[in-house]
């Protein structure tokens, strides 16, 4: 049994409807896992095993109750600017391709994907697999193995998502339908109609208009609603709102920044703003430098927007400076590249932290961490043992610098710059409380922790998004049509097939 969801564009809730699936079949008694064969996004994860996947994928996993794994993303697409990406193929580097050239790859990589499918249809009696952007992009109709390709070769019942939120469902429900080939089109059969706000009553007509016109029913009208789960891609900062009092968090926002989902606890309790890099910082309690695909670029970015210059005049104020994973790197005295980041040659970092950084291989650091902070950090010396991991290329000499963990990271003399590579920090409560307690009595206010744990991965939470969906969805409809999607084991490659591809 498996079922694809697809899209009528981008962010319309594909990745939100099936973390609310798996958990509904979850619930059901169902061994689920969470799919997508491609996925672009610079907001990523590592597994257990210490493979690297969209970090989509990794919150569908836990909503499913199962360890996420590198085959419920096989092909991950990492941006580096120029329409260049970094293939990170079945969670491990790959190689840099341009556009042009990634699409001649399509018939191996479509194996690929596959085959991981075949692993977990072999392991799970469910497979819930989210397409990527819009399912109709007819120009891409030969290489799209996220969407069509995959749709044809596996022959599964697909559900269709739309967002009424954005305006024109119609058009987008049944101008999709129009432009799909035949032999996916009647694959589908259900439609859902995500983000509705208001009495869902009032798109009865609406519905009985899409259901006269398509033939497919209308499966469920969601509501609108929002429970934070870390975010997929970097379209969603555009939707981020900061809270209008409390600890006020700078968050630079670098043209490569990833894995902006470090700081979506933060968001929660604190004032938290994505600062264009040039914008004054002097306003703001803490400032953070966030992971980011091209250290060096983005780090040549700073200087040339006046970014330097504003977070060499907050430092000087005494604002608090944080740096992770790619921040940490810029935060220190150089950047040595023999080429495999940027351009061979030696760089200038922003001086603030006494280490140097060497980029001598394409290898890349993947690993989940738990660390204890040293006392050399006001900041840090309130946590106590945080976990999270490490995505980097790179590696760090400290010298003679104060530790900021007992193996890693770095701290200034004053303790009011630190940086580390382990992503996932501030999504430690403990790690919150300690830096919103320390910059609150900075400004002579009281901070009171929640006592309730919170964390983005928090179970509850899966089961309050599959609950909104429950309380909208025909769910034993949806289940009779996972039913019928027993692919045909003769579609199933053979590694021969992969490997001569």
């Amino acid at each position: 049994m498996s079922l694809m969801i697809l899209g009528t564009a981008s962010h319309v809730g594909k990745s939100i409807t099936t973390t609310a699936i798996c958990r509904i079949l979850s619930n059901g008694g169902y061994r689920v896992a969470p799919f997508k064969s491609q996925n672009m996004s610079l907001n990523s994860y590592v597994t257990a095993c210490g493979d690297e996947i969209g970090i989509a994928q990794a919150v569908q996993a836990l909503a499913s109750r199962t360890m996420p794994s590198a085959e419920m993303n096989p092909i991950l697409l990492k941006p580096k600017g120029d329409g260049e990406s970094q293939i990170v193929l079945l969670g491990k580097p790959f190689r840099d391709v341009r556009i042009g050239e990634y699409y001649t790859e399509t018939k191996y990589l479509l194996n690929i994907a596959l085959q991981a499918f075949w692993k977990l249809q072999d392991t799970y009696e469910m497979i819930v697999i989210e397409g990527a952007g819009g399912a109709a992009e007819c120009n891409l109709y030969d290489r799209d193995i996220a969407n069509i390709l995959l749709a044809q070769n596996l022959g599964l019942p697909i559900i269709l998502v739309a967002d009424i939120e954005r305006g024109g469902v119609f058009a987008q429900v049944l101008g999709t339908l129009m432009l799909l080939p035949d032999n996916v089109r009647q694959n589908v059969k259900g439609i859902i109609i995500n983000k509705f706000c208001g009495d869902y009553r009032l798109f009865e007509d609406g519905k009985k208009f899409l259901e006269e016109r398509s033939g497919i029913p209308v499966l469920g009208v969601i509501p609108h609603f929002d429970i934070p789960l870390p975010s997929e891609d970097s379209l969603s900062i555009k939707d981020k709102r900061a809270r209008k009092t409390g600890v006020r968090i700078a968050v630079i926002h670098l043209p490569k920044i990833s894995n902006f989902t470090d700081f979506e606890l933060l968001e929660r309790h604190a004032a938290v703003e994505y600062i264009q890099p040039g914008a004054s910082l002097l306003s703001f309690d803490c400032i953070i430098i966030p992971g980011t695909k091209n250290t060096i670029t983005d780090l040549q970015y700073l200087y040339d927007s006046g970014g330097a210059e504003q977070i060499y005049a907050a430092h000087n104020a005494g604002v608090p400076i944080i740096g992770i994973c790619g921040g940490y790197q810029m935060l220190g005295g150089k950047i040595m590249d023999s080429g495999h980041e940027s351009a061979e040659g030696t760089y200038q970092a922003l001086g603030l932290l006494n280490i140097t950084t060497t980029f001598s291989g394409y290898e890349k650091t993947t690993v989940q961490v738990t660390r204890i902070p040293l006392n050399h950090s006001p900041i840090l010396r309130r946590m106590g043992s945080v976990s999270g991991y490490e995505i980097h290329t790179g590696d760090t000499s400290v010298r003679h610098s104060r530790r900021a963990f007992e193996d890693e990271g770095a701290v200034s003399d004053d303790g009011q710059v630190f940086g580390t590579y382990m992503h996932g920090l501030f999504l430690n409560k403990t790690a919150v409380d300690a830096l919103l307690s320390y910059l609150s009595e900075r400004k002579g206010t009281e901070y009171i922790p929640d006592k309730a744990a919170d964390t983005l991965y928090d179970d509850t939470r899966y089961d309050t998004v599959a609950q909104q969906y429950e309380m909208a969805l025909d769910v034993q409809a949806l289940i009779a049509i996972a039913k019928e999607g027993i692919a045909d084991m003769k579609s199933r490659p053979s590694t021969d097939d992969i490997h001569n591809a």
